[in-house]
């Protein structure tokens, strides 16, 4: 069998050494050799077993792995989604509507592999190429129709779906101004919808500045999101139960609150329609919908709202408060806190978005590591000018706090882990989970 990880080599496996951005498989070549590799395949050496020497093991890996999984591959659909936010949402609505319509579906992305309505744990939201025919694997085996796969930058960069071949590939945005790379970023977006099959679907956010960059002329491109693109939206009505909006023609009532989530929901309908249903069964299905975790996810209490999400950024902070300020009929608490050794110069900003622009807020622990939490508070609340916080170095203690203060049409706002079950101290993970810990306050 071939292997590309040395641990899991047993006796007669090929090993393929991979190069990669922190480990060169070429280091683990004797490792392999001594597990009972029986073949090498690398770029060069000299080994003591049968040896096959490559220009590029990534190239050789990715023309293995197509040509082993050729008759599989027939059997499925792949839809990709690529964007600086909302992947994961718009992936996870993908992956409900259509199980909610009877096609079997499974999802690659950031909370892990999801099939049957478990989740199972993965190396990262796109996971390498071996791992992720492994995953694809499973899911044909589990009679999948459809596998969605959320496409990072990063991902494309290392040449993680190298070879793959999409049906549909999904644009959700692209956000750059804080970035050196901005053009280096922006094209391994764009190489995703390089990947489509020939007949394959581009869906477009037409609302994003960025979105021709996208629209390349060789793919069936649809277009969302502004008047005159195929699939135009407009908000109804946004409470702290539903967002009602018009997708095209059609009246749509999702169970996920702000208006922003027409624009995560819109590539879903889309790509249901693509796929053979008609507008009153994806409709219908809709209704079924919930919230994806730990991505303003809501949990109510009293008359007022909690709501969890992973972002951890100043820019996504800022979009997160922004968008709740949106649909806020009293005071806006926010809880965050930063991860430790992690970049210290972000800190005083988020402390100071914040404050801002929200009403009071609790800043606290999120990951802390080797880093002494106290110390990581006062990096965020050093510069700050207004005094509409406290800090409460408990995580569980913090949210308690917030939840107490929640008064009448309130909301409040968990940011910063998300779907995360752990917290980091030092170098140990301890089991820790922001729905879990506010659901045994509420209780």
């Amino acid at each position: 069998m071939l292997r590309v990880d040395s641990r899991k080599v047993k006796p007669g496996d090929t090993f393929l050494a991979l190069p990669g951005p922190y480990k060169d498989g070429h280091d683990y070549i004797e490792d392999a050799i001594d597990k009972g590799a029986a073949c090498i395949i690398a770029t060069h050496g000299d080994y003591s077993v049968k040896t096959i020497i490559t220009e590029d093991t990534r190239t050789y890996l990715s023309n293995y792995l197509r040509e082993l999984n050729l008759e599989k591959m027939e059997k499925i659909k792949l839809i990709g989604i690529t964007g600086t936010t909302g992947k994961t949402v718009t992936g996870d609505l993908i992956y409900q509507l259509l199980n909610n319509l009877n096609m079997k579906t499974a999802y690659i992305g950031t909370n892990g592999f999801c099939l049957d309505g478990k989740i199972k744990k993965i190396s990262s939201s796109t996971p390498d190429l071996y791992e992720l025919y492994e995953l694809i694997g499973e899911a044909i085996d589990n009679n999948c129709k459809v596998i969605i796969i959320e496409v990072s930058s990063k991902a494309v960069k290392q040449r993680h779906i190298e070879g793959l071949r999409f049906d549909i590939a999904i644009f959700t945005n692209f956000v750059a101004h804080l970035r050196k790379d901005k053009e280096e970023y922006l094209n391994t977006k764009i190489e995703l919808f390089k990947m489509l099959k020939r007949d394959g679907y581009a869906i477009i956010n037409k609302k994003d500045s960025y979105y021709e960059y996208f629209s390349l002329p060789q793919n069936n491109n649809i277009y969302y999101g502004t008047a005159d693109s195929n699939y135009p939206l407009k908000t109804i009505n946004s409470n702290y139960a539903l967002t009602e909006f018009n997708l095209g023609n059609n009246t749509i009532k999702i169970p996920l609150i702000g208006p922003f989530n027409m624009y995560n929901y819109a590539p879903a309908f889309i790509s249901a329609k693509i796929l053979g249903f008609a507008d009153e069964s994806i409709v219908s299905a809709t209704l079924s919908i919930h919230p994806t975790d730990g991505r303003f996810e809501t949990i109510k209490y009293k008359e007022g709202l909690v709501i969890i999400d992973y972002a951890y950024t100043p820019n996504d902070v800022n979009t997160v408060i922004k968008e709740t300020k949106k649909i806020a009929q009293g005071k806006i608490i926010t809880i965050i806190g930063c991860g430790g050794e992690r970049r210290k110069d972000k800190r005083p900003l988020l402390g100071k978005i914040v404050t801002e622009n929200s009403d009071f807020a609790i800043f606290t622990s999120d990951n802390p590591r080797h880093e002494n939490e106290e110390d990581i508070i006062n990096d965020i609340t050093k510069e700050l000018e207004k005094d509409n916080y406290i800090s409460i170095v408990s995580r569980k203690e913090a949210i308690k706090k917030g939840i107490s203060m929640l008064k009448e049409k309130d909301i409040l706002l968990i940011l910063g882990k998300g779907h995360e079950d752990y917290q980091i101290i030092g170098s140990d993970e301890f089991p820790f989970k922001d729905s879990k810990e506010v659901m045994k306050i509420i209780k």
